[in-house]
C-alpha cells in the first residue's frame, strides 16, 4: 500500500516542522512501514512502524531541523483514498521532547509525473 509511494504535506498545525516543502519517500514490507523526508525546516528525518490491514500507521519518528535541534514524536495516521486514486494520510501527532505538545497534518500522495 505505501511501496515506493512519495508524499507532500498539506496541511500542519502551527506546532509542527513539516511545511510544503517537506517531502516523505515511503517503503513498506508486509506490516513494516519506514520513511525518509527531508526539505523547508527538515535537515534529515526517517520514521518507523507498523500498518494494520486497513492501512491505518503508527509510527516513531525523529529528525533534524535546519536548528540542528533533534526532534522526536509518535504519530497515528489513518488512510484515506482521493477520487483521483492517491492516498491522503490524516495525522496526529505528538512530540515527545521539547514542549510535548501535540498536533495534527495532512499529507497527500505525490501525483506521478
Amino acid at each position: 500500500m505505501y511501496n515506493d509511494k512519495v508524499f507532500i504535506a498539506v496541511n500542519n498545525t502551527e506546532n509542527g516542522e513539516v511545511s510544503d516543502q517537506t517531502r516523505f519517500f515511503y517503503h513498506q514490507d508486509q506490516d513494516v512501514v519506514w520513511a525518509e523526508y527531508t526539505g523547508g525546516d527538515i535537515v534529515k528525518g526517517f520514521l518507523i512502524g507498523k500498518a494494520d490491514e486497513s492501512g491505518k500507521l503508527e509510527f516513531s519518528y525523529q529528525h533534524i531541523n535546519i536548528h540542528s535541534e533533534i526532534r522526536i514524536g509518535m504519530c497515528h495516521s489513518l488512510p484515506e483514498q482521493l477520487r483521483d486514486g492517491r492516498l491522503r494520510l490524516n495525522e496526529s501527532w505528538q512530540w515527545l521532547n521539547g514542549d510535548q505538545s501535540k498536533g495534527s497534518s495532512i499529507i497527500e500522495e505525490m501525483a506521478e509525473i
